[in-house]
């Protein structure tokens, strides 16, 4: 009997494992059958501020340089030397760190010994396609890498909160906070550093609670190694200059004051984009086969699992084992305010279903996901109401993100025709007038997704034809 419970264990370990391995493999099927290595959107921006010379200190050391994400430095020298500034080789990066986001879950579930369905549930969520504007915009995947920092971070400090220290996790818990903050997670910082500044202050509680003065102080330290990154980061993007094209100039008590249901319909849909892709949602309604009433209720039974995801982890007191699902419900919610908080200027609700935020918006789906996990580990007893609800949600997200995956891969080739559209007009572009790009079937703004002037688009693939760079570099003789 204990041989057979051993081999259990030990198949289950390795699929959860291997697993990611075979998401990374499908994103990056997913790649090659929807993309080509052009340059378009930011990376526009990106050539004119930092190519040919990536070498130069003077495009590095600036005012707001934590707000560019330092390890993008490293990163397009890398490419520029080894690929010729290859965007797929970018897309590339993001898939991989996406499966350590997912490796990550891998270990937390081996440690807490929870059921192989539970985890490609989890899988399901973390390598659905609903992310498909980040996963083909290769300037994205610092963001991915970013992610997979956090819950490493987080796994790290859940298991000095669980009395499982490991040697090295407490040097770990005060250099972290600093590296990714710092170093790689840019925008996304914020919630990143209120989640383990919060998880800290509530360490500092429980030592006090308990009597425990050594334990209240090292939580301190924990608590001050995430503020004063984040202050640095604050400090530096006051230096940054933004620019929001589209966006109204008012202010949010002015939009209160015209329409104040605005932050609970822009909430409701971001949340209801988290079981069905945003893109599908705004096609629906468009086409009048869906109201907005309807994604407005689908956004509150996501709301409904977060309540009562965060219920049953108080109810039964999963805090005395384990924070890390906390920590992603916390995350989760505040992801969706500071959405609306950076986005409300554009007064579009449908700003909440862009598949941009995915990634942001599924870490408290990722929670609420691991809750259940737990309390249905634990045989704890929970209504039949309250059985039949999560098993209703955990449906719901596997369906919806199902049909979402499903529905993008469909439009795959769809996609590769843009992008080969983007690749056989480049050479033409350094030597086009404002007039021929705005002629051209769609626009070169558009097509290439830049609407910040054509002059920057053309100066950008005169950059790359006299460097030799992504579409202009020789093919390997």
């Amino acid at each position: 009997m204990m041989a057979e419970l051993k081999n259990k264990e030990h198949y289950r370990k390795i699929l959860c494992l291997l697993i990611p391995l075979g998401g990374v493999a499908f994103l990056l099927w997913y790649i090659k059958n929807s993309t080509c290595d052009v340059v378009y959107s930011d990376y526009i921006r990106l050539v004119n501020s930092y190519l040919p010379d990536v070498y130069d200190p003077r495009r590095f050391f600036v005012p707001d340089v934590l707000t560019r994400i330092p390890i993008n430095y490293l990163e397009r020298i890398i490419n520029v030397e080894l690929f010729g500034f290859s965007i797929t080789f970018d897309r590339v990066l993001g898939a991989v760190s996406l499966g350590l986001a997912a490796w990550a879950f891998g270990v937390y579930f081996i440690r807490r010994r929870l059921g192989t369905v539970w985890f490609l549930l989890t899988m399901a969520v973390m390598f659905s396609l609903n992310k498909w504007e980040m996963i083909t915009n290769g300037s994205g995947w610092s963001h991915f890498f970013a992610f997979a920092c956090f819950y490493y971070h987080e796994l790290v400090f859940d298991r000095v909160w669980a009395g499982e220290e490991k040697r090295g996790d407490t040097l770990q818990l005060i250099l972290l906070p600093f590296l990714i903050i710092l170093g790689t997670a840019g925008p996304y910082c914020a919630i990143y550093a209120v989640v383990m500044i919060l998880s800290a202050a509530a360490g500092i509680l429980r030592a006090r609670i308990r009597k425990e003065g050594s334990s209240s102080r090292r939580y301190l330290v924990f608590l001050f190694a995430s503020l004063i990154p984040l202050l640095l980061y604050i400090l530096s993007n006051s230096f940054a200059v933004e620019e929001h094209a589209g966006a109204t100039g008012r202010s949010l008590g002015a939009l209160l004051a015209d329409a104040p249901s605005f932050p609970v319909r822009f909430i409701l849909k971001s949340l209801a984009g988290m079981v069905i892709g945003g893109e599908e949602l705004i096609q629906w309604i468009e086409k009048g086969q869906m109201t907005d009433n309807i994604c407005y209720l689908l956004g509150l039974f996501v709301a409904a699992g977060y309540l009562w995801a965060l219920w049953l982890y108080l109810r039964h007191r999963l805090y005395e084992r384990t924070l890390f699902p906390l920590m992603l419900l916390t995350g989760g919610a505040l992801n969706h305010v500071l959405i609306f908080l950076s986005r409300y200027i554009f007064e579009k609700e449908n700003y909440a279903l862009s598949s941009r935020y995915a990634l942001q918006f599924q870490v408290g789906i990722l929670g609420i996901i691991l809750t259940f996990a737990l309390v249905s580990k634990a045989k704890e007893k929970v209504y039949p109401a309250g059985r039949a609800f999560m098993a209703l949600f955990c449906i719901a997200i596997l369906l919806g993100n199902g049909y979402t995956t499903y529905r993008e891969i469909k439009k795959a080739p769809y996609r590769e025709e843009r992008f080969e559209q983007m690749e056989q007009l480049a050479p033409l572009m350094p030597f086009l007038s404002d007039e021929e790009m705005m002629e051209m079937e769609p626009a070169a703004p558009d097509l290439y997704e830049y609407r910040k002037g054509t002059d920057q688009i053309r100066n950008a693939f005169r950059i790359l034809e006299e460097n030799g760079l992504n579409v202009f570099r020789k093919p390997a003789s």
